[in-house]
C-alpha cells in the first residue's frame, strides 16, 4: 500500500524464508504500546508482507510457523521511505533464532513532538456515536480539544481551523455534521492528532491536524466487514467492505447508511424537528507495478440531508428548513522508489460538494435559501531521502477550489431584525480560491537529541492576495534510562480565511441590507505557537503525557451570522491569545484494567478592534465603537476532564465506564431572559448563569459491555452495548440562539452495535 505522503508515516515491509531461501507462508505482529499499534497478518506464498501507514515509533516484531523457531526483534520506524527486511526462520530443532530483550515499546524515545495516536483497537472498541460524529467523537477525547454545537471540533481556543487528513489528502473545510459528510470511523485504520510540533508539510488551518487512515489489508485473500447499529432517537446505521488482495493488486469497496431522529444538536429539549439520514460509497484499487512504482486510484461518494431543530416559537409557527450536503471525491497516489534510501510520492485529488438549505412556508423569523458549491483540484509532490542521522523531506503542493455561491432570503418578522433592515435579498457570485505552498523539513537524530526543523513559504488569494514564511523548530531530548522523553516546539502559522460564504460577506451587494454597516476584508491569521512538554512511562505499564502551551494570533479568525440566517461567514479581531495546560494519564495495561484520564486547562482571549467580516445595524455600530478591550473566545472553556476505564472480565468480556466534565462556555444574548424562556423553556434556563455570562458545567457518565460472540480463524464477531449521560442531566453546549451557536447535548440515550470481520 502507498505511503500517500503523511508526515509521520512509515512503510515495513517483510520477506520470510525458510533456510533453503525458499519463501515461507507465516504470521507476523507488529505491536507498538506509544502509537497503540496491534497487527498481525500472513505473508503471501512468496513470504511476501507490507504494513504500510504505519505510524512513527518503535515496535516489536515477532515472526512465528509450526515447526520453525520463532524470531523477534525491534525496529524504529522514522522514514517514509520504506524499511526492507529480511528474515530466514530454522527448524525448530535448530534453535538458532534471533532473540532480544524485551523491548519497552510504551515511549517512543525519537519523538520530538506529544502527538496522540489512536490505533485499531481504540477503534473498534470506542463508544458507539449517534451518526455524523464517530470521527469527532473520538478526537474531542484527547486533550485540547472540545465540542460547540453540532460536533463543531475546537482545538485550543481555534475556531474552525481543524484539518482533516485523509490518506495524505488535506481536507480543510468544515467537516462537522452540519457542513460536510463524514468518513466514518468504521473505514479507519488509525487516527492521529496534533495540536503542536506540526510538520512544515501541514499549512492553512493549524488550530489542529487530524490524520486519517483509512482501513487497508495487505496480507493476501478476501477481507470484509458488516457493522450493523441501532438504538435511542431511532437510531439505525450499516456500514460494509469488502477487499480481494493478491500478489500485485488490492481492490475494495465499502458502503454505509444511517438515519437519526437526533442529527444535529436540539436547540429545547424536546428534539424538534432534527432527522438526518447520510450515505457514503468508496472504492479503491491498488497495484504493485514493478519493485519501485506503485498506484493507488481511490473515488468516494457522500451525502448527508437533514432538517434543522426548531425552537419553541418555530415549531409552534409549523417551521420545517432542510439542509443537505453532497460530496464526490477521487484521488490517485504514484510511488516511485528512487533508491533503498529515497523516493518520490505525487498525489492528486478532484472533488465536487455542495451544500443547500430551504425553508417551508411556515418560517419564522426569516425563510433562507442556499445552494452553494466549490470544485477543488490539488495536487502534492514530495521527495524524501535518508541519509545517516537525517530525514530530509522537500515538496510542493497547489490547491485550487473555484467556489459559487447562491443565497436569497426572506423576512417574515421584520419585528426580530434592526430597524431598516431589507426584507428580501438574492445573491450569486463565483470565484477562485488560488493556494500554492512549498516546504522543506528535516528530521534528525544524534545520539538522545532528535530535531525537526522545517521552512514553510504559503501563498493566498481570494479576496486579498497575500504570502508567508513559517519556520518549524521541534526538538526532543531522551533520557532511555529514565524512560523520560521532553520535548519544545516553535510553530510559526499562516492560517487562510474559511472560504464558507466569504463571497456574500465581503460582496458590496450585500450593504444593501441595511444603511448601517461595516464590511473589512478578513486577512489571513498569522500566528506563534509554543510548547513545552514530557513524555514518562512507568513500569512499562503507564504512560503521563504532560503539555503546556501558548498560542499568540493576529487577525484572529473567528465566525459570524447573517442575521437569523444559520449562514455562518468568517471575520476577525485584532489579535487573541490562548493558554493553557493538557495532560493524560494512561494505564496500557495493568492486569485485566486499562484506561486514561485527561485534563485540560485553557484561558482564550480575543481583543478589539474587529479586523475583517461583515456587520449590520447595531452590531456595526458595536464594531466600530470598540476601539480596544478584550473578551473571552467563544471556546473558552476553563476545565476539562474525561475518563474511561476498561476491565476485562474475562477473554471473551469487556466491562467500561466514562465520564465527561466541562465547565462551561461563555455566552452572550442579545434579549431579555423573558425572551429567552419563550424560545427555549425553563429547562434550558436554569442551565444558565446570566450574571456571570456562562453556561453551568457540564457532567455526563457512561458505560460499555463488549462481548466476543464468536471466533474462528479470521472470521470475529463482537456486540458492543453503549450507554451514555447515565445521570440524565440536561447538558447545554452553547447558548445564544439556535444559529448563533445554541445546542443542548445528548441526553440518556443507548445505542447497540454488532461488529463482524473476516
Amino acid at each position: 500500500m502507498a505511503v500517500r505522503g503523511q508526515a509521520n508515516r512509515g512503510e515495513l515491509r517483510f520477506t520470510v524464508s525458510d533456510p533453503s531461501g525458499a519463501g515461507l507462508r507465516c504470521k507476523i505482529q507488529l505491536v507498538s504500546q506509544s502509537t497503540r499499534f496491534y497487527e498481525s497478518r500472513e505473508t503471501d506464498v512468496a513470504g511476501h508482507l507490507t504494513f504500510a501507514n504505519v505510524p512513527f515509533g518503535t515496535y516489536v516484531v515477532s515472526v512465528e510457523r509450526s515447526g520453525f523457531a520463532s524470531y523477534q526483534t525491534s525496529i524504529d520506524v522514522h522514514s517514509t521511505v520504506p524499511d526492507v527486511r529480511r528474515v530466514q526462520l530454522s527448524l525448530e530443532g535448530v534453535k538458532s533464532e534471533v532473540t532480544v530483550r524485551e523491548q519497552n515499546t510504551l515511549i517512543d524515545l525519537h519523538s520530538t513532538s506529544g502527538s496522540s495516536p489512536i490505533g485499531s483497537e481504540q477503534i473498534q472498541q470506542r463508544l458507539s456515536s449517534l451518526p455524523g460524529r464517530s470521527v469527532q467523537d473520538l478526537v474531542v477525547s484527547q486533550p485540547g480539544w472540545l465540542y460547540e454545537g453540532n460536533a463543531v471540533l475546537h482545538p485550543r481556543g481555534s475556531e474552525y481551523q481543524t484539518q482533516f487528513v485523509i490518506d495524505g489528502i488535506p481536507l480543510t473545510d468544515n467537516r462537522s455534521p452540519s457542513f460536510g459528510p463524514e468518513i466514518g470511523a468504521d473505514d479507519l485504520e488509525s487516527i492521529s492528532v496534533y495540536t503542536a510540533g506540526f510538520p512544515a508539510e501541514y499549512g492553512r488551518k493549524m488550530g489542529g491536524v487530524v490524520e486519517l487512515n483509512t482501513r487497508r489489508q495487505t496480507d493476501p485473500g478476501p477481507h470484509g466487514e458488516f457493522v450493523l447499529s441501532g438504538g435511542s432517537y431511532d437510531t439505525l446505521s450499516g456500514y460494509a467492505r469488502l477487499q480481494e488482495t493478491r500478489a500485485h493488486d488490492s481492490v475494495s469497496v465499502s458502503a454505509s447508511g444511517s438515519h437519526t431522529d437526533h442529527y444535529l444538536n436540539p436547540v429545547v429539549p424536546q428534539n424538534f424537528n432534527n432527522t438526518g439520514t447520510s450515505a457514503d460509497f468508496a472504492a479503491s484499487y491498488e497495484r504493485d507495478l514493478n519493485g519501485k512504482d506503485r498506484l493507488e486510484i481511490s473515488v468516494r461518494r457522500e451525502l448527508s440531508r437533514y432538517r434543522i431543530p426548531n425552537e419553541l416559537i418555530q415549531q409552534q409557527a409549523g417551521q420545517v428548513q432542510n439542509g443537505g450536503d453532497f460530496e464526490t471525491l477521487g484521488s490517485a497516489h504514484f510511488q516511485h522508489l528512487v533508491s533503498p534510501d529515497s523516493l518520490i510520492l505525487l498525489s492528486g485529488m478532484l472533488r465536487s460538494n455542495s451544500e443547500r438549505l430551504e425553508s417551508n412556508l411556515n418560517p419564522t423569523p426569516i425563510a433562507a435559501f442556499i445552494d452553494n458549491k466549490f470544485t477543488e483540484g490539488y495536487f502534492k509532490g514530495t521527495y524524501s531521502v535518508h541519509h545517516g542521522h537525517h530525514e530530509l523531506k522537500a515538496g510542493l503542493e497547489s490547491d485550487a477550489s473555484f467556489l459559487l455561491e447562491n443565497f436569497h432570503y426572506s423576512i417574515t418578522n421584520p419585528e426580530q431584525f434592526d430597524p431598516g433592515t431589507k426584507l428580501e435579498l438574492a445573491f450569486n457570485d463565483r470565484r477562485p480560491d488560488l493556494e500554492q505552498s512549498a516546504f522543506i523539513e528535516d528530521l534528525a537524530r544524534l545520539r538522545n537529541w532528535n530535531a525537526s526543523l522545517g521552512l514553510r513559504w504559503d501563498h493566498y488569494q481570494l479576496l486579498l492576495n497575500r504570502h508567508a514564511l513559517s519556520p518549524r523548530i521541534t526538538i526532543g531530548r531522551a533520557f532511555p534510562g529514565q524512560n523520560l522523553v521532553l520535548h519544545a516546539s516553535y510553530d510559526r502559522l499562516f492560517q487562510t480565511p474559511s472560504f464558507d460564504n466569504i463571497l456574500l460577506s465581503g460582496s458590496s451587494a450585500i450593504s444593501s441590507i441595511n444603511d448601517e454597516f461595516l464590511r473589512l476584508p478578513v486577512q489571513p491569521s498569522t500566528g506563534d505557537d509554543y510548547e513545552a512538554g514530557l513524555t514518562k512511562g512507568f513500569l512499562n505499564r503507564i504512560r503521563l503525557d504532560l503539555a503546556t502551551y501558548r498560542r499568540e494570533a493576529r487577525n484572529a479568525a473567528d465566525d459570524d451570522q447573517l442575521l437569523n440566517t444559520g449562514i455562518s461567514y468568517p471575520i476577525a479581531f485584532d489579535r487573541s491569545i490562548v493558554y493553557g495546560a493538557d495532560g493524560k494519564l494512561q494505564v496500557i495495561s495493568a492486569g485485566p484494567l486499562s484506561g486514561f484520564v485527561s485534563y485540560s486547562y485553557m484561558v482564550a482571549m480575543e481583543w478589539f478592534p474587529v479586523t475583517g467580516g461583515l456587520f449590520l445595524g447595531q452590531d456595526a455600530q458595536n464594531a466600530a465603537s470598540e476601539l480596544t478591550g478584550h473578551f473571552p473566545a467563544t471556546q473558552d472553556q476553563r476545565n476539562t476532564v474525561a475518563t474511561r476505564w476498561e476491565s476485562r472480565v474475562t477473554s471473551r468480556l469487556r466491562l467500561a465506564a466514562g465520564a465527561s466534565f466541562g465547565s462551561g462556555l461563555p455566552f452572550e444574548y442579545g434579549g431579555t431572559r423573558d425572551e429567552a424562556l419563550a424560545q427555549y423553556g425553563p429547562e434550558v434556563i436554569s442551565r444558565l448563569n446570566f450574571s456571570r455570562g456562562r453556561i453551568l458545567p457540564q457532567f455526563a457518565l457512561s458505560t460499555s459491555l463488549s462481548a466476543e460472540i464468536y471466533h474462528h480463524g479470521h472470521f470475529q464477531s463482537n456486540l458492543h452495548i453503549d450507554a451514555e449521560d447515565l445521570n440524565n442531566r440536561l447538558n447545554v453546549l452553547d447558548f445564544g440562539g439556535l444559529f448563533s451557536g445554541n445546542a443542548i447535548a445528548p441526553q440518556r440515550s443507548v445505542l447497540v452495535r454488532w461488529d463482524n470481520r473476516f
